[in-house]
């Protein structure tokens, strides 16, 4: 398990954003050398957990439990094969771009290793958005993304230090239950059912899913 690249990037403006500067940040490019990556602070403040990477859109991006975005370069390669098309690394926004990981089957809370210094935890899946779309130029693109169940993992920074292509990742920590990513995913999109599943995983998963997964069960107890 490595890492292929780190993909950063710059504020610029689009026609499909609903920002209302019209920037977004999602289109990444590998970085040539070490990036810096710590805690970035709470959501809402901008800020990415890479040095030199963009957050524009603060209400959906960004913070601690939001501050790495991984994607498995096996995924975009599936993506390839059905869109017919190049998909580079940081195609879909991504800060890591993984080989021989499997990120969307990584369990909420579980930790890796990144070099010799950074250490992360796995908080939830993405969620696609109309920037998305928008960035890969697909018609149903969000319907499509969501259909197929792989959304990649955000990650909180539990050691900062210095990333860069080639660096070995290793799971150091799997916790003692069954919600992997894609479970939280589907729970929070197309399978409400499953919310209350996502409760096992504890303080590790995303506040705002573990906000719902409260809410719907005490609205199911009621």
């Amino acid at each position: 398990m490595k890492l292929l690249s780190v993909n950063l990037g710059r504020a610029r403006a689009v026609p499909y954003t609903d920002q209302p500067d019209g920037l977004t940040g999602i289109d990444k490019r590998p970085a040539d050398g070490p990036v810096r990556v710590a805690a970035p602070g709470p959501k809402g403040t901008g800020a990415s957990g890479l040095a030199g990477d963009a957050v524009c859109d603060t209400r959906h991006h960004g913070g601690d439990h939001q501050a790495v975005y991984a994607v498995a370069r096996e995924d975009l390669d599936d993506w390839e094969r059905e869109l017919g098309r190049t998909l580079v690394n940081g195609s879909f926004g991504e800060n890591l771009t993984t080989e021989g990981l499997d990120v969307s089957g990584a369990l909420i809370g579980e930790r890796w290793r990144v070099g010799p210094e950074v250490v992360l935890e796995v908080t939830s899946g993405r969620i696609p958005c109309r920037t998305f779309q928008g960035h890969l130029g697909e018609q149903r693109w969000v319907r499509r993304f969501t259909e197929r169940g792989a959304p990649g993992a955000y990650l909180r920074v539990v050691e900062p230090g210095e990333i860069r292509a080639g660096d070995p990742v290793e799971v150091v920590h799997r916790p003692d239950h069954d919600v992997t990513v894609a479970v939280q995913f589907r729970a929070v999109t197309t399978e409400r059912a499953l919310l209350p599943r996502l409760l096992a995983a504890g303080p590790a998963l995303h506040p705002e899913s573990l906000a719902a997964a409260r809410k719907y069960v005490a609205r199911q107890g009621g």
